[in-house]
């Protein structure tokens, strides 16, 4: 008897699946590089900001103190931006905004850029257009104006969230028309512009001022029509009465 075990068969080449290949795949391939495009928009632009933190850094190392020291205004604006902008973390998004893109990081990171640009450029003008100090009254009156939209912008988000949800915090399909909405659509973006808009009039800067009144109502104006289309498929004609009798920014305006 031959007690030699038999040799194994031999695995069969049909049951194996050839490993799909991306080149061969157009919508992978385009997925792919989709990706890649938008991961390296991030990474540039978090390294921006990451960077003009750094000079900024050095900036206070070397004494930039002085001049928040001999600049109250200005002081008080950044101090009471800063406490918006974690303000704004606080309050939340808003609820009548639809779930976030897949891009939707690295459209706040391009924003957050465009005003670091803002806030470079209005002391540029100041500095090298102008040179001297603005006077006094129109450092008070913008941080005023600063001070409004502050009020405007996190009172608005407040009365959303208020009335939005239900005692266990979770949200309802209402259309606030009430408060500051009963006078424009928008309170929200008419206080960031206003705020935005305050810190080229610290500097008394009008060429920033007039770039930065532009640029954000063409930027509002883009968000406020993705925002209405939402509002209009989730409310319908109570939307649609509420838009015709109320302005988006600007009673009797606009």
């Amino acid at each position: 008897m031959d007690d030699t075990p038999p040799a194994p068969a031999p695995r069969s080449t049909a049951e194996l699946s050839a490993p799909t290949s991306i080149a061969s795949d157009p919508a992978a391939k385009l997925q792919l590089a989709t990706g890649w495009k938008r991961d390296s928009i991030v990474r540039f632009g978090e390294q921006i900001i990451f960077v003009t933190a750094v000079i900024g850094a050095v900036a206070l190392g070397l004494g930039i103190t002085d001049y928040f020291r001999d600049h109250r205004y200005i002081s008080a604006y950044l101090i009471a931006y800063i406490g918006f902008r974690f303000a704004e973390l606080m309050v939340g998004e808003d609820p009548r905004h639809p779930a976030e893109p897949a891009d939707a990081h690295a459209q706040r990171i391009m924003t957050e850029i465009v005003v670091l640009i803002l806030f470079a450029a209005a002391p540029f003008e100041r500095t090298y257009l102008y040179g001297g100090e603005p006077e006094k009254w129109v450092g008070a009156l913008g941080l005023l104006l600063e001070l409004g939209g502050l009020w405007l912008a996190l009172g608005a988000r407040i009365q959303l969230h208020f009335f939005s949800s239900d005692r266990s915090g979770r949200e309802r399909m209402v259309l606030v028309k009430t408060g500051f909405f009963r006078y424009v659509r928008h309170p929200v973006y008419v206080g960031v512009l206003l705020v935005l808009f305050a810190w080229p009039l610290e500097f008394a800067a009008p060429i920033v001022a007039t770039l930065t009144l532009v640029a954000g109502l063409l930027i509002a104006n883009r968000q406020i029509r993705a925002d209405e289309e939402t509002l209009a498929a989730r409310f319908g004609a109570e939307f649609e009465d509420y838009k015709r009798t109320t302005d988006a920014l600007i009673p009797s305006i606009w």
